[in-house]
């Protein structure tokens, strides 16, 4: 056990951290040449292309350090704010982190996140100042904000360039040195943490966990502690590029488990793990249910394609327990799914997934968060909204409660108005503002989460110049005044352009829905009445004109009744048309409704 090290990497986006872990892995010797590959972890095409890991990957490496063998367990943890729930769960597997620090960008958000969340699970950070081979590098400055940051030394820092392998061996030999290795009871009953899984078409589910307390065999009989269910270990053994099956995996080691589970959802990671007939008094700590926090519809282009979308999202499910899908029905565009999603970059990258991997071409709804309803008659009882229909009549409601969060901007001290005058346009109230040095600020915002969910990343890139950082965490509901903003074509609701809106803005962009559904709704025979309504009054309309024939062309001379006559025989027509009319929107008019803002 004294040999075993357990660490993982954290770091903002884009700062080294899955180039880091191959540099690793080269000089360690875990990886043949024929093997080499950049982002070796990265398994998924959609990682290496887009350069982001989605995934939580574990390897197990083998190093010789003054004659002594140590056996290295590293996980590799997403960057992304999505994803803060696995990289927390990493987190509590580890008795150390690699702190990585773009010697180039400094510290940015989602780096003091990430160490705050590190350091309330007592892990010895190793700060490691990354890419100092790069012209526009930095590194006495970047340094001196690390001091700042973790209260360190100097000689503390490695610096380090995973490109060129600069600074490898230092870093070895500081996870040897200063991670403690692992603590826990060998003859305590099993008490292991999952941390990720990764499903396994031929096996089933694969559980990856990190054992805390006793030993897991092969052969036992094990209960996972959240869902009170029972399993048989067909196979446990440890990770290298490939897995290796082994008799017995024991204390402070990470491997993977193989009970042939079938569901993904029956694994949960922070769950505990431990023995059927001897089992663990107390759970591993800091268990919750993956909270979605973004709902958008999925719909097939052809309805026909409806049953082949659900057994894809179903094999989906199996790869990223974290997607949550329920069937529901549009007026306007048939039989589809309600599904829960982390974020929008979780949204993109399932919606990419679907085109890739099985060929369905779908059309997504505005995306949303879910608010909770209140009636008048029941003012106690929790209605929740997912979806702008479900929303009670604006008669009958008491109150509507939306998701807040504390969001954290880092940036330049140049940008801070520019920032906050984008943050309070989005009903931010901003409850701190520091110096981190003279350059940079951190910024703390309340914001409801509705605001952030479109376009807020790409703008506060744009108002900043691309120099702030933004990380966010939920803090709970509060009340707020919504209603709900319907919009007509041809007098009939579409149901999935509706959207909730706070009652100040719900003028504003009811009025640029209207005009941009005239741009982009192709003309008829019949004129097209576009409203936009709050329950029964109309506060927008537009008018996309119908395309008429020249029925006067012929009339020359006479009397002007002639032409009177024809236009009136027209204007009959027309009527009769709009009554049976159908209106198509294209597909660009359900995305165009989220950028309004541009």
């Amino acid at each position: 056990m004294k040999h075993i090290r357990n660490f993982c990497i954290i770091a903002h986006i884009d700062h080294g951290k899955s180039t880091l872990a191959d540099r690793l892995l080269d000089f360690t010797g875990s990886v043949t040449d024929r093997e080499k590959q950049e982002q070796l972890l990265d398994s998924m095409d959609l990682e290496r292309e887009r350069g982001i890991t989605i995934k939580s990957h574990a390897i197990q490496m083998d190093y010789e350090y003054e004659g002594e063998k140590y056996v290295l367990n590293l996980i590799d943890t997403p960057g992304h704010v999505d994803f803060s729930y696995e990289v927390s769960r990493s987190i509590a597997a580890c008795e150390g982190a690699l702190l990585v620090v773009d010697a180039a960008q400094s510290i940015q958000a989602q780096t003091i996140s990430n160490l705050y969340l590190a350091l309330e699970n007592d892990l010895e950070i190793i700060p490691v100042l990354n890419k100092v081979d790069l012209p526009s590098a930095n590194p006495e400055v970047v340094s001196d904000d690390i001091v700042d940051l973790l209260g360190c030394e100097y000689e503390d820092i490695i610096p380090a360039s995973a490109k060129t392998g600069l600074g490898i061996e230092e870093i070895l030999k500081a996870i040897i040195t200063r991670v403690p290795a692992p603590s826990g009871k060998v003859d305590a009953p099993l008490r292991a943490l999952i941390f990720d899984s990764v499903y396994n078409p031929f096996r089933g589910v694969e559980t990856y966990f990190r054992v805390i307390n006793g030993s897991i065999k092969k052969g036992q009989n094990i209960k996972f502690v959240a869902t009170q269910k029972n399993y048989f270990a067909d196979e446990v053994g440890t990770l290298r590029l490939k897995q290796f099956p082994r008799q017995e995996i024991k204390t402070g080691d990470v491997g993977y488990l193989i009970t042939g589970i079938k569901d993904a959802r029956e694994v949960k990671v922070g769950d505990t793990i431990t023995d059927a007939k001897n089992p663990t008094t107390e759970a591993v700590a800091g268990f919750e249910d993956v909270k979605p926090m973004v709902f958008a519809g999925i719909y097939p282009v052809d309805t026909e394609d409806y049953e082949e979308l659900r057994s894809s999202m179903e094999k989906l499910q199996l790869n990223d327990a974290s997607l949550v899908f329920l069937p529901e029905s549009s007026a306007a565009l048939g039989f589809g799914f309600r599904c829960g999603f982390l974020g929008m970059l979780h949204l993109e990258i399932i919606q990419e997934r679907l085109e890739r991997e099985f060929d369905m071409t779908v059309i997504t709804t505005v995306p949303n968060v879910s608010y909770h309803a209140f009636t008048n008659k029941n003012p106690d009882e929790l209605i929740l909204v997912n979806n702008p229909s479900d929303l009670p009549e604006p008669s009958s409601l008491n109150r509507v409660e939306e998701p807040y969060i504390k969001a954290t901007i880092i940036t330049k001290a140049d940008y801070v108005g520019n920032v906050m005058s984008l943050c309070i346009e989005k009903r931010g109230e901003i409850t701190n503002q520091t110096y981190l040095t003279t350059e940079r600020v951190e910024l703390s915002f309340d914001m409801p989460l509705a605001e952030i969910v479109f376009d807020f990343y790409d703008r506060l890139k744009t108002v900043s110049r691309g120099y702030a950082s933004f990380d966010y965490s939920p803090i709970g509901m509060r009340q707020s005044k919504l209603v709900k903003v319907d919009v007509l074509l041809n007098g009939n609701v579409v149901d999935a352009l509706s959207a909730l809106l706070h009652v100040d803005n719900a003028y504003d962009i009811g009025k640029k829905m209207c005009e941009k559904l005239k741009e982009l709704i192709p003309r008829q025979q019949f004129d097209i009445p576009i409203q936009a309504a709050i329950g029964a009054k109309i506060i927008a309309r537009e008018t996309v004109k119908a395309l008429r024939k020249d029925v006067t062309a012929k009339c020359y001379g006479g009397d002007i009744s002639r032409k009177r006559k024809l236009l009136e025989k027209q204007k009959k027509g027309k009527k009769r048309m709009r009554q049976v009319g159908n209106v198509e929107i294209p597909q660009e008019a359900f995305m165009a409704v989220l950028k309004l803002n541009d």
